[in-house]
């Protein structure tokens, strides 16, 4: 979690996806050993900001700091979300108020707090500086930092959804309800590759929401967001759905294994973890990101998602995601003819359609298997893949463990290579 000292928010600068040629792309992996500039399998950069994050594709990426989380498991088993009201009559003119005053108890506010030690500019002496990095002498200081972020209600004995970028690093969690009443929180879980996090409060017959099923909803459906912008509490906006199915890449996020539902009810620093409904009430996604360069272009989670992940979260602490490691890129004519005419990247392709492998991650379980860069993946479990937004995809609805039947030409070449799919480095999910 980022939190700022004089502001409720931080934002989070990340740089929108840029069309380069494949020799850039190659040379700013020399340079990084997980470049983001290429459609990746190993996606999962942790999201460091408190509240929604900003998206500013013109500006360099900027990582908040971050410190480690407990994670408290969960002692049982926790069942899965379920939907626990009914729908709310969308043919009502008056929709949005009835779906605030029955979804709107449910929707919290989340302060987050940490203590953050440094050391005072005691001693000016360059020989420290440059020999120790900071003088010996240098005593430690201590300063709090906070951090404002919504979430919901998804049970009634407390279970509450948020973003994991509001609580990560937090010391204390304080949860707000829309009555006033304000209750210590603890996280049960927080999974940065995919930004939700589960906070628990000790508390029984609290309010709830109703989930829908987000792979049903089609742009033009109304959205409705609830949230915290700017610590403006229990603030309402409302828009349509824009988009379905945005990439990670497409959304500018590209550190995150989601496909995002774009929106344009508004959505600020402070909505991070607010509900995104329907027009029946019903709960499609959680608020998550906004685009620092536009109007009316922000992004959600979708619930399905949602729902798969703080399963895990609230009864094993952690998420678990299907990992490959290889960098990988959508296969065009053009992309075959950058490749071809570069004699520093080491391959040559027949090929002008599929999914080119770039690198292979050393020690990965696609390097374990034998993949190579300058393969092309055509199928995989007899599934054919175009783009590598669809490899990706397949790749994070398959479990650790399962086996991976890849279909691909080398140097002109078919064959199958079966890849064991590993779970995906920790490292991999903090900040750089």
């Amino acid at each position: 979690m980022a939190m700022n000292q004089q502001n409720s928010d931080n934002f989070l600068h990340q740089t929108g996806a840029a069309k380069r040629s494949v020799a850039q792309k190659v040379g700013a992996f020399t340079r990084s050993s997980l470049g983001k500039s290429l459609g990746l399998v190993l996606l999962g950069a942790g999201v460091a900001t408190a509240g929604t994050q900003l998206l500013a594709p013109s500006r360099p990426v900027t990582q908040a700091t971050q410190v480690s989380t407990t994670v408290a498991p969960a002692t049982t088993t926790t069942p899965a979300i379920v939907s626990q009201l009914p729908p709310i009559a969308a043919t009502n003119p008056n929709f949005v108020t009835n779906v605030v005053k029955q979804v709107g108890p449910a929707v919290v506010r989340i302060d987050a707090s940490r203590t953050v030690r440094n050391r005072s500019a005691r001693n000016d002496d360059p020989f420290f500086r440059d020999f120790w990095g900071q003088s010996p002498m240098e005593p430690q200081q201590e300063r709090t930092e906070r951090g404002l972020g919504s979430g919901f209600i998804a049970s009634s004995d407390g279970r509450i959804i948020t973003n994991s970028h509001v609580v990560d690093g937090a010391d204390t969690v304080e949860v707000t309800l829309k009555d006033g009443r304000k209750l210590q929180g603890r996280v049960l879980g927080s999974d940065p590759v995919t930004d939700v996090a589960v906070v628990k409060v000790d508390a029984t017959d609290l309010p709830t929401v109703t989930l829908s099923n987000s792979d049903q909803i089609q742009p033009g459906e109304w959205a409705i967001a609830i949230g915290n912008p700017l610590g403006l509490d229990n603030t309402v906006t409302v828009g349509i759905i824009s988009a379905t199915g945005r990439s990670s890449g497409d959304a500018g996020i590209p550190d995150k294994r989601v496909d995002f539902i774009q929106t344009d009810a508004a959505i600020n620093p402070g909505n991070s973890g607010g509900p995104l409904m329907n027009e029946r009430g019903e709960v499609i996604g959680m608020n998550t990101a906004i685009r620092a360069d536009a109007q009316g272009i922000g992004f959600a989670i979708p619930i399905n998602t949602i729902q798969r992940i703080a399963d895990q979260l609230a009864s094993k602490g952690k998420a678990e995601h299907a990992y490959l490691g290889v960098q990988m890129t959508t296969l065009s004519p053009q992309i075959k003819q950058e490749v071809n005419s570069n004699s520093n990247i080491g391959f040559n392709i027949n090929e002008e359609q599929g999914v080119l492998v770039m690198r292979v991650v050393d020690g990965s379980p696609a390097d374990r298997a034998g993949l190579r860069a300058g393969d092309v993946v055509r199928r995989v479990n007899g599934q054919e893949v175009t783009t590598a937004d669809q490899l990706q995809k397949l790749v994070g609805e398959s479990k650790v463990g399962d086996t991976l039947q890849v279909e691909l030409s080398r140097e002109g070449r078919n064959q199958t290579i079966a890849v064991r799919t590993g779970d995906y480095p920790a490292e991999l999910s903090q900040p750089n």
